[in-house]
């Protein structure tokens, strides 16, 4: 379990206190989903999903780039 987990409905780090997922849980995610990553963008869609409902004042694309854009 990460200490880097999202604290909602903020979706800011609990760990570090910056934008979730931060760089470390990033890493994290991408270590745990080596073998699957189909797995972990059907995961951090889902989240995003879920951080739409939250954050709807942020702009779309922004979200977009937090959230899936690093999966590259």
């Amino acid at each position: 379990m990460s200490a880097h987990g999202p604290v909602l409905p903020v979706w800011t780090c609990g760990g570090c206190g910056g934008p979730w997922p931060c760089a470390t849980r990033r890493r994290e995610l991408k270590a745990e989903y080596q073998d699957a990553p189909m797995s972990l963008a059907l995961y951090m869609g889902a989240q995003l999903v879920r951080a739409t409902a939250d954050l709807s004042w942020a702009p779309a694309g922004a979200l977009h780039r937090r959230f899936l854009g690093w999966l590259r």
